[in-house]
């Protein structure tokens, strides 16, 4: 081999080899789309075609998608697709900017409404007189006007283990006397030396 041609032959061969140690890149991937919060708006809309429903409520039947994202336009409102899985999807002709925060509105409304139940525990004995009973019975009623429940624990002591009637009747008579705004959730039972009753709000 002519030496020209031999040292052209080596320097192509360096060359391919060097190729061959670079690392391989490969393509980058495109980001996962990120998941819109609420309804499809205006051209995020990608049906031909909508079921569409103007400002006043009226329903215009199937229309083209880019002809009721204008009729929107032209009105100075938004088109929103409000039932995404019929065929075609359900779209109004709406002030979505309006709509959303009336949403908002409603949902920070529904949360303060939201109320805990909480169980309220009111101590009796057996023996109370009518002064703490009396007490007794409007801390409860308070409780069951905030919406809570009352878990009524009854505790006998010493000897009055031997008289449980008389617990009975005052337990009995604790149901008549808020029947008006309260029911039995959890009947009488015992627990050790103690009666347990719970009482829910009407």
């Amino acid at each position: 081999m002519p030496l020209a041609r031999r040292g052209l032959f080596l320097q192509n061969a360096s060359f391919f080899h060097s190729i061959g140690e670079l690392p391989i890149r490969r393509p980058n991937r495109a980001p996962a789309p990120v998941a819109k919060d609420g309804p499809r708006t205006n051209d995020e809309i990608r049906n031909a075609q909508v079921q569409l429903i103007n400002a006043e409520g009226t329903n215009l039947g199937t229309v083209e998608t880019i002809a009721a994202i204008k009729m929107a336009a032209d009105a100075g409102m938004d088109l929103v697709e409000i039932a995404p899985n019929s065929s075609p999807p359900v779209c109004k002709i709406m002030d979505y900017g309006k709509y959303k925060f009336q949403a908002q509105k409603k949902a920070a409304e529904a949360r303060k409404r939201q109320k805990i139940v909480e169980i309220k525990e009111i101590k009796l004995r057996p023996m109370i007189d009518d002064h703490d009973y009396g007490v007794k019975m409007k801390a409860m009623q308070r409780f069951f006007e905030e919406g809570d429940k009352v878990k009524i624990t009854l505790r006998y002591r010493g000897r009055e283990m031997a008289h449980q009637e008389i617990g009975t009747k005052l337990l009995d008579k604790v149901k008549s006397d808020v029947a008006e705004f309260a029911k039995v959730e959890q009947d009488a039972k015992f627990e050790g030396r103690q009666v347990v009753m719970v009482l829910a709000p009407r």
